[in-house]
């Protein structure tokens, strides 16, 4: 895959996603919760999922790249936040483990957002949602954690170090 490629079309959907990211949301509505919720995915608001499948291919990248390709895909959510926040993953996966691995891998990828309380609560929520599935996290955690950044950017630890506090909650 040509990651020239895939950074400029991030760029674009960015872009077009930059406007919905920084819209202001209205704390002092006692509604806000449940506006946020029923609103569409900020990618089909701005008219951009079907370019959102950058997304499939920044994670295949990082997944079989080497630490260097990895270390570029971080920088590129990094250098894209409208992006980052508001391309998810969406559509059929093969299994309840394939899913649990690649939402992991997504999480890794994106190297930690504004708030990594939100990755780690997001990592548990996966964790549990995996062992009601039947899977055994241990490995997969581990899998992920071992190609994730070894940097702490916000003082709560590593991407790597969040990706295993998975472990300590069953």
């Amino acid at each position: 895959m040509d990651l020239a490629a895939v950074r400029e079309d991030v760029a674009v959907v960015d872009a077009l996603l930059r406007d919905i990211a920084d819209r202001p949301v209205d704390l002092t509505d006692p509604d806000w919760q449940a506006k946020l919720s029923a609103a569409e995915p900020p990618a089909e608001e701005a008219g951009v999922a079907a370019e959102a499948a950058a997304l499939t291919a920044l994670l295949d990248i990082y997944e079989s790249g080497d630490e260097a390709a990895r270390d570029e895909v971080r920088r590129i959510f990094r250098a894209h936040r409208a992006f980052s926040w508001g391309v998810g993953l969406s559509g059929e996966f093969p299994s309840a483990a394939a899913e649990f691995r690649r939402r992991l891998v997504h999480i890794s990828a994106r190297d930690q957002c504004a708030d990594p309380r939100d990755d780690l609560m997001q990592i548990w929520e996966l964790c549990e949602w995996a062992r009601d599935h039947g899977i055994d996290v241990e490995p997969v955690l581990h899998a992920v954690a071992d190609i994730s950044g070894e940097v702490d950017h916000f003082g709560m630890g590593s991407t790597n170090r969040l990706i295993l506090r998975g472990l300590e909650r069953h």
